[in-house]
């Protein structure tokens, strides 16, 4: 895929606010018809990035395209839906005609009927959206996205607030508006909002993007292993004192303790057990979660001082 064929190429961008760098020679590019999940901890810049996207901000440094043009440019905008963080709806009005208002700036929206049944907000339509719960104006605001039937969506944490029923009705019309062909770039602190809906995954901490590669491969870039496996108790303190091994979780049964590790090297770990001759039951070894890579990956010392740029990124996996 060349750099035209890209809906969103991000090239060297770097953003500061006052002495504090969001963004630090940012690279990333984004192709039709692609589901990214964006993840990282509060402060690492997936809001900043998206804002560059979105056309709302500038860069100091380097250059964002967006379907080839300057997001800046109300025309490289047609194309594109997008929901922040924090969406205010007036109050006043209804849902059906908040849809109707939004809709109306568009040439060929999708009917209302169908965006409200897409998000399961059709017994809604004539509610006032001031009288809608939390959970009711997120699916509300991501629903508005896609009125004008955007080619490109971003969304920013999309279902903040949402209970578990909310959010997989969420889930389900963001995969069935992205097989219709759309790109969809998101973020999100749920990591299994990301396992469920991405194809790839982009890690970003400190401004860098850390990772980016599918599932697989980002979880990949984490040689440990969860091993759980139950021993006596005299045991735990003995592995918590080996290197490469962290334990996670312990719990009292009546048979000794189920511990929970997360271990470098596994099989080394079994040696050990072995080779300290200690009793022990019902193993497993499992690999790393999508979770335990994005703890590894956006792992630091210390906090970033304002003013300077991360670490080296740990590793990029985009074939």
């Amino acid at each position: 895929m060349t750099r035209d064929e890209h809906v969103v190429v991000a090239d060297h961008v770097t953003r500061r606010f006052g002495a504090v760098v969001a963004l630090h020679d940012v690279s990333l590019s984004v192709g039709q018809g692609e589901l990214v999940g964006l993840l990282g901890p509060n402060g690492a810049g997936k809001t900043t990035l998206l804002s560059l996207v979105a056309g709302l901000r500038k860069p100091d440094a380097g250059t964002v395209r967006l379907f080839g043009g300057d997001p800046r440019d109300a025309r490289s905008r047609l194309s594109l839906g997008t929901t922040p963080q924090e969406t205010g709806l007036p109050s006043t009005l209804r849902v059906q005609e908040v849809v109707a208002l939004v809709a109306g700036h568009y040439a060929a929206p999708m009917p209302t009927g169908e965006l409200l049944e897409r998000f399961g907000l059709q017994d809604l339509a004539r509610r006032q959206t001031g009288g809608l719960s939390g959970g009711q104006k997120r699916r509300l605001a991501v629903a508005l996205a896609l009125v004008g039937r955007p080619r490109l969506v971003l969304l920013d944490e999309p279902t903040t607030g949402l209970d578990v029923e909310g959010r997989h009705v969420l889930w389900q019309a963001l995969r069935d508006y992205h097989a219709e062909g759309a790109t969809v770039l998101l973020t999100s602190h749920y990591l299994e909002e990301v396992e469920a809906l991405a194809h790839r995954v982009v890690v970003v901490g400190h401004g860098r993007v850390l990772a980016d590669g599918g599932l697989a491969d980002v979880v990949a870039l984490v040689a440990r292993r969860r091993v759980l496996v139950t021993v006596p108790a005299d045991a735990l303190p003995r592995l918590e004192r080996l290197p490469g091994v962290e334990v996670l979780e312990a719990a009292g049964r009546p048979e000794g303790v189920r511990v929970t590790l997360l271990a470098a090297d596994a099989d080394e770990l079994v040696r050990t057990l072995v080779g300290q001759d200690a009793p022990f039951r019902d193993l497993e070894v499992r690999g790393a979660s999508l979770e335990e890579a994005f703890l590894a990956l956006t792992a630091s010392d210390g906090v970033l001082e304002p003013g300077r740029a991360a670490a080296e990124p740990v590793q990029e996996v985009r074939s």
